[in-house]
């Protein structure tokens, strides 16, 4: 029932937001240059890889030595304004068509993470990664990643269709505040390394 879900609502949201999508994908070569679109290898179920698709928010810059400059100072006022408002994030629609990731779920982050886990942690993986989930709508980046986790596992061993539902309401309306975006001074969150309790 999930999966028919899930692809029913992408689809849909596939079509209502084409011309949205179109735009974006103009706009993002016109300020940030090619390519377009950012793929990134993240795990999916069972830590199986898989790539992300999402906009490109930041320009490729780099310093004399030809290494990739900070966060903060690649990332554009545009792109800003396409995370505050998780534009960026539609493409994601397709990695659930294609069946990477689920409307809802913890969301996939590094492969570098990976062996970082506590086996608690761990737990997150036992279900497909989602485009968002109930860490996404109970702080997002401004909570610390221990806390992520935590909210993360305790989807696992509740999840539920009535569960879902409620988590894809409460994310429309954090979209349309623009909320838990940063964390701290940071424009994302800072890297894992390794859980502090253990």
């Amino acid at each position: 029932m999930k999966r028919l879900f899930d692809l029913v609502v992408s689809i849909c949201l596939l079509v209502l937001f084409s011309v949205v999508i179109l735009i974006v994908a103009v706009l993002v070569r016109l300020k940030l240059g090619a390519p377009v679109v950012f793929k990134q290898e993240r795990p999916g179920l069972h830590g199986k890889p898989f790539y992300l698709y999402k906009f490109r928010t930041m320009k490729d810059a780099k310093d004399r030595d030809g290494n990739v400059l900070p966060d903060y100072i690649r990332l554009t006022p545009f792109g800003q304004r396409l995370r505050k408002y998780s534009l960026d994030e539609l493409l994601q629609l397709l990695n659930v068509i294609k069946g990477d990731i689920s409307l809802v779920g913890p969301r996939p982050l590094l492969v570098d993470y990976l062996p970082l886990y506590t086996e608690k942690q761990a737990k997150r993986h036992e279900v497909k990664p989602g485009i968002t989930g109930w860490a996404q709508i109970n702080g997002r980046n401004t909570i610390s990643w221990e806390e992520k986790f935590e909210l993360d596992v305790w989807y696992v061993e509740n999840q539920s269709f009535l569960l879902d539902l409620k988590i894809l309401f409460l994310t429309f309306n954090k979209v349309l505040r623009s909320e838990g975006v940063s964390h701290g001074n940071h424009v994302t969150m800072e890297k894992f390394s390794g859980s502090k309790l253990g």
